[in-house]
Order: structure tokens, then C-alpha cells, then sequence
């Protein structure tokens, strides 16, 4: 069993993002999942990107490292698009975490610390024509030579494709990530 943290994207900690936490408690693991912004949810990436700007990203990833300060023992973090800062700066800087999977998203590994931890597993996901990772594929390439892992790219054009309320949404695409991480976490807490 794991301590599995999860990070919500830029809409808030939506329906969707709660459901793939339970798909990881149904695993066996102890998850936490941070409301990065206090109750409040978006319909819509932009209006998400608005508030972030008012936030301020420095904001968002201090407040994900400071929710699992507490957590005893080894963890597992999950990031979903916004949500990989606070994801990937644990990876990089905690030593409790022993494996990072990154959705939709990923920063330059020196944002954090020179490079990627030996001892931590990697996992990201990317949409192959995600204009809104475009980007970031080559933070990603660069945390995947790292980490000494492949980047796991699946068809299509949206950005979060697991949330039902967009036209993204893609429901084989949530089932093939959703099956891919429980495994990587499931392989991580043993």
C-alpha cells in the first residue's frame, strides 16, 4: 500500500479528478487529495488559467507541498496538468517520494533541483497534439532521459481528457491512463 497524493488541474478539484483518486483507494492505497484552490471550481480551462494568474503558480505549488507535510511514510504523486508543479517539486525535493506520474504536463527539471532523483519512478502522460502541452514535450523529454523512461503519448488533441465537462474528454483515454498509473502506484508501494 501506497500514500498516493493527487493534484488537481487548472478547473479545480472537480468530479472527475475525485474519481480517479477513488479508482487509487479501491488499489488499496491511503490517498489525499488537496483542493489547491479552496472550493473553487472552473467550467473552463481559461477561466482556471485567470484565477492561477491572480493566484500566482508559486502560490499553487506551496500550497500542494504544504497539504501532505504531514503524511508519514513513502508516497506516490499524481499531477494533472496544473497539478504537476506541486507533483513533480515533491518528486524533485521530498524524499519521501519514491515515484511521480505526470498528466498533460511537465517543467524543466532545474525548477526544482539540478535533475531527477535516481530513486524515484517516473510516469508522464502526454496527448500527442495537446496544444496546451505543446511546450512542455520538451521538459518532459528531458525528465524522461532523466529518469531513464519512456513518455507514454496517446492520440489525439485535447489537453484534459479526463474531464467529462470539456470537449476533451475522452473516456478510453481516462480508462488507459487511469489503468496505467494504479499499476505504476501498485508497483511503487511494494
Amino acid at each position: 500500500m501506497a500514500n498516493v497524493v493527487v493534484f488537481h488541474h487548472v478547473m479545480g478539484l472537480t468530479d472527475a479528478v475525485e474519481q480517479m483518486a477513488e479508482q487509487f483507494r479501491s488499489g488499496g492505497h491511503n490517498v489525499v487529495v488537496p483542493d489547491l484552490f479552496a472550493g473553487k471550481r472552473f467550467s473552463s480551462i481559461e477561466d482556471g488559467v485567470g484565477y492561477v494568474d491572480d493566484l500566482g503558480l508559486q502560490t499553487v505549488i506551496d500550497t500542494g507541498v504544504a497539504a501532505v507535510a504531514d503524511v508519514d511514510g513513502p508516497l506516490a504523486v499524481v499531477g494533472f496538468s496544473l497539478g504537476v508543479l506541486p507533483a513533480q517539486k515533491l518528486a524533485q525535493t521530498d524524499a519521501r517520494v519514491r515515484a511521480a506520474a505526470l498528466c498533460f504536463s511537465a517543467v524543466p527539471p532545474d525548477m526544482f533541483a539540478e535533475s531527477w532523483p535516481e530513486n524515484v519512478s517516473l510516469q508522464i502522460h502526454l496527448v500527442e497534439n495537446d496544444p496546451w502541452a505543446e511546450e512542455d514535450r520538451p521538459a518532459a523529454e528531458e525528465l524522461a532521459a532523466q529518469a531513464g523512461t519512456a513518455i507514454t503519448v496517446y492520440p489525439g488533441s485535447g489537453h484534459l481528457v479526463i474531464e467529462p465537462s470539456l470537449a476533451d474528454y475522452d473516456p478510453d483515454l481516462t480508462g488507459a491512463i487511469t489503468e496505467q498509473i494504479v499499476a505504476f502506484i501498485g508497483a511503487a508501494g511494494r
